[in-house]
């Protein structure tokens, strides 16, 4: 019975992660066509992985990226995926983009975020044992 209940748990959380990342050099390769094909790519992506985008926008040199996942993707392995597809298919599809081995940095900035702030948490788990 108890292994039951395991397989039944449903996971309620709110992670929302804000990405930065730039293809190699900071080459303004972001444009035009492969600026939408990427925005296509990267949703997707999301779509395959139940990831929602809750805001993206593509500059010439770098992305952001808002997501809201499960605890359990990672930032590491979102990132690896949503790179690893891009750069794959974009330098397919891209002529002037097959010469290059890589088309993103291998870093990133991460952050998270939620529908709270940090000070809010804090009141709030600072009131705790005062709570009748």
């Amino acid at each position: 019975m108890e292994q039951d209940d395991r397989r039944t748990r449903t996971t309620v959380s709110l992670i929302n992660y804000h990405f930065v990342f730039c293809p190699r050099y900071r080459r303004k390769v972001l444009v035009n066509e492969v600026e939408e094909r990427f925005k296509e790519r990267v949703t997707e992506i999301c779509e395959e992985n139940e990831w929602v985008i809750v805001a993206m926008e593509v500059m010439p040199d770098h992305c952001h990226l808002f997501l809201n996942c499960l605890p359990t993707h990672s930032p590491s392995d979102i990132m690896a995926k949503v790179k690893g597809v891009t750069s794959r298919r974009l330098r397919q599809e891209f002529k002037h983009l097959s010469h290059l081995v890589s088309l993103w940095t291998r870093s990133f900035f991460v952050s998270t975020a939620g529908n709270v702030s940090s000070e809010t948490i804090k009141r709030y788990v600072e009131s705790q044992k005062t709570r009748g």
